[in-house]
């Protein structure tokens, strides 16, 4: 690719994230989350670091069940102590890591891409990622009447969350492996691609504006319930079928200022994730609970159900998928080739780890030195 229109790329992936940070500014980053009784602070319990609240976002996606479910059962609340838990949700990558650089969160769960982004974009000053959520939980699904297998897909509109998100580099990448070309900046090519709001894109399925969406759960699930049909499952992409769909991160200042904080925030996620992994019915149920909390609305049964069967709840942070997801968005021209080196720590979560008698997990020479 000209060097020029790398460039022109790259302005354009700034130009566009930067919008809804504009909208942010003026009215706060994220939505505060609600929870149920199971996060009351215990009698006696204890401020751990000296902290009235910690700040956790993170997105109203069920691959972000970690998450919910340790809001919604007082996993996180039950490790604090008698510091609150403020849990923030977003829809969006970019706001999230600016509100993580702003202060208006201190850890969140969050995407390979915008992790990647806040990181190099700061020089590896902003954040790191201290450990796994989850994988899987992302599916291109499409009109059966239009699309029946992958050749098909040339010449159709498929929708992707946001420009240069996680889910519009793995489209991208995989339309390239067909050998077609679409310009990254624009979408458009031998496919279109269209970058749309999870929120929206299933009235746009319905109403055959879009012929299929490369997305993630629930929203993969809710069109196949306005009669889509899923033609790719992304796991089936990847080694193990094992890919990093959610990180945890953290703002440097506040892992040097407060690692009691973040061990009990690992411990909860830890445990959390345990609990999800014993109690899968249960863990469902408790993750739609909140969605609901945060957002007014549950999830159907028929949404719920395939959605989560999908995701796998882990600790791991799948490390060596993100340097494969990060030369995907430099080959999409959507990344100068970054240096990762250092973004992860998994000092504290391998700590952690270590007294459960759990075995380590690995920065895939990412780690800090």
């Amino acid at each position: 690719m000209p060097a020029n229109r790398s460039t022109v790329l790259r302005r354009g992936v700034a130009a566009l994230a930067a919008l809804p940070l504009l909208t942010l500014a003026a009215c706060g980053y994220g939505s505060e989350a609600k929870s149920d009784g199971a996060a009351k602070i215990a009698d006696g319990a204890e401020k751990t670091d000296g902290l009235d609240s910690v700040k956790i976002g993170y997105f109203g996606n069920l691959t972000h069940g970690t998450a919910l479910v340790g809001v919604q059962k007082g996993f996180f609340q039950k490790e604090l102590g008698a510091t609150k838990v403020r849990p923030a949700i977003f829809n969006a990558g970019p706001s999230e890591i600016e509100a993580l650089n702003s202060g208006s969160i201190d850890i969140g769960w969050i995407g390979p891409s915008p992790s990647i982004n806040g990181y190099t974009k700061s020089n590896g000053k902003s954040l790191k990622i201290i450990g796994g959520s989850a994988s899987g939980g992302v599916k291109l699904v499409v009109n059966p009447k239009k699309i029946t297998s992958p050749k098909d897909v040339e010449g159709k509109r498929i929708a992707t969350p946001q420009l240069g998100n996680t889910q519009d580099v793995a489209f991208l990448n995989w339309a390239a492996e067909q050998g077609w070309d679409v310009d990254a900046q624009t979408g458009k090519g031998d496919v279109t691609v269209v970058r749309s709001d999870n929120k929206v894109t299933p009235d746009a399925f319905k109403a055959g504006s879009v012929d299929g969406a490369w997305v993630p759960e629930p929203t993969a699930s809710k069109l196949v319930a306005e009669g889509g049909k899923v033609l790719l499952d992304e796991s089936t992409l990847w080694p193990d079928k094992k890919f990093v769909i959610t990180n945890i991160i953290v703002r440097q200042a506040f892992l040097k200022e407060h690692p009691k904080a973040v061990e009990a925030v690992l411990r909860a996620s830890v445990e959390a994730n345990k609990w999800i992994n014993a109690h899968p019915d249960e863990a469902k149920a408790a993750a739609n609970k909140q969605l609901e909390a945060d957002s007014g609305k549950a999830l159907s049964a028929g949404v719920l159900d395939p959605a989560w069967k999908s995701i796998q709840f882990t600790d791991d942070p799948l490390a060596a998928t993100l340097g494969t997801e990060a030369a995907h968005a430099v080959k999409a021209g959507l990344l100068e080739k970054p240096n990762l080196k250092g973004i992860y720590d998994l000092t504290i979560l391998n700590k952690v780890l270590k007294s459960q008698g759990a075995s380590p997990v690995d920065a895939a020479g990412l780690g800090t030195s």
